[in-house]
């Protein structure tokens, strides 16, 4: 089988310095922002964002699991994910002072389909990356009460 495989990376700008973004890309710290976000653990944990650390969200009708694979506490997370029957890859969040108080978050998912059925779907998320990482951005700022970084610039 000939597959569909995509790496894409992206940024954003966060109005939080860089240890308080970085809480925003835990599973339990994208429940704050995310709607439909509700990480499912089977064993609990108190540091859901420790490497090894196991949960499955069900967003959009697909179970997905996910695994934390590395971490360096306020900078990087990088978790493998896995939607049976349709794709599986990684996903790293790195995030960097933006030298005024703020944050850039840099997002890069490296995806594959694992089906004929799942390269569609592969193939749109990637042709709207861009689209979905700017809906974080207006998300997270609407969270923290704030306009969305070049907010002017954009209407």
């Amino acid at each position: 089988m000939s597959g569909a495989q995509y790496t894409l990376t992206g940024r954003l700008a966060v109005a939080l310095p860089p240890e308080a973004a970085f809480t925003l890309f835990t599973p339990r710290g994208e429940e704050r922002w995310v709607a439909g976000w509700r990480p499912r653990f089977q064993v609990k944990t108190s540091d859901d964002s420790a490497p090894g650390t196991v949960f499955e969200t069900g967003a959009h009708g697909e179970r997905t699991i996910w695994v934390v694979v590395e971490r360096e506490h306020g900078r990087r997370v990088s978790y493998a994910r896995v939607t049976p029957g349709s794709r599986a890859g990684t996903v790293t969040v790195e995030v960097d002072a933006d030298g005024q108080g703020a944050s850039t978050v840099r997002v890069t998912y490296g995806l594959t389909a694992l089906t004929p059925e799942g390269q569609g779907p592969l193939r749109e998320f990637a042709e709207h990356y861009p689209d979905f990482l700017r809906s974080w951005e207006v998300e997270i700022a609407r969270h923290l009460g704030s306009r969305p970084p070049n907010a002017a610039a954009q209407s």
